[in-house]
């Protein structure tokens, strides 16, 4: 029920980082941690008309990665990450995006969660949910889960919706979240799940 309401709703829902092939993406995934994704979308043109591919930025000078990311926050870390991130994918995977969990984690700046983005949105591969603040948020408001991380919420979440709906239930979570159950005035009275909400009528 949630998810066909969430899907009515947001019929557009989709990856709000733009990028235009595999490994776009995870140069932005990674630039996204505790950063909106309207500031990685600001910095992203620059980052890959400079170096348009793993090759390119396997070879580039940590300082001018970090000049061009350095909005974003983090942006050393960050820099470190997309530099090293490319370096191995040109070491192990001849410059390509693997496209599996397994060889994604190991990748630096990759977790399970930016692993679960790319197989989903770039590969059309759904092996696991994308949980990120608004997922974690949200599911616990709808009562899906009482899971506390990341991990248990999504090991929670996989048997309660079709498998080919995993990389598209987390848009329409984040899209939710973003648009209508803020994190500390959620807009309850125009939710479209609202009667089939335990937390309706107040924030966590």
């Amino acid at each position: 029920m949630v998810l066909e309401r969430l899907k009515a709703e947001y019929p557009d829902a989709h990856c709000e980082l733009d990028h235009t092939n595999a490994f776009e993406l995870l140069c932005a995934t990674i630039l996204s941690a505790q950063c909106t994704d309207v500031r990685v979308n600001m910095v992203t043109p620059a980052l890959f008309k400079a170096y348009p591919t793993a090759e390119a930025l396997s070879t580039a000078k940590l300082e001018d990665v970090e000049e061009i990311v350095r909005t974003t926050g983090f942006f050393r870390a960050k820099a470190k990450s997309l530099v090293g991130m490319a370096n191995r994918l040109v070491e192990r995977h001849g410059g390509e995006v693997p496209r599996t969990i397994a060889e994604l984690v190991p990748l630096p700046g990759v977790g399970r969660k930016t692993a679960n983005v790319i197989l989903g949105n770039a590969f059309d591969i759904n092996e696991g949910i994308v949980v990120d603040t608004h997922v974690q948020r949200l599911s616990r408001r709808l009562g899906l889960t009482r899971e506390p991380d990341p991990i248990g919420i999504e090991r929670a979440l996989m048997p309660l919706f079709p498998q080919a709906d995993w990389a598209l239930l987390s848009h329409l979570l984040i899209f939710h979240g973003r648009r209508t159950c803020f994190a500390r005035k959620p807009a309850c009275e125009r939710c479209v799940v609202q009667d089939v909400c335990p937390s309706a009528g107040g924030a966590e």
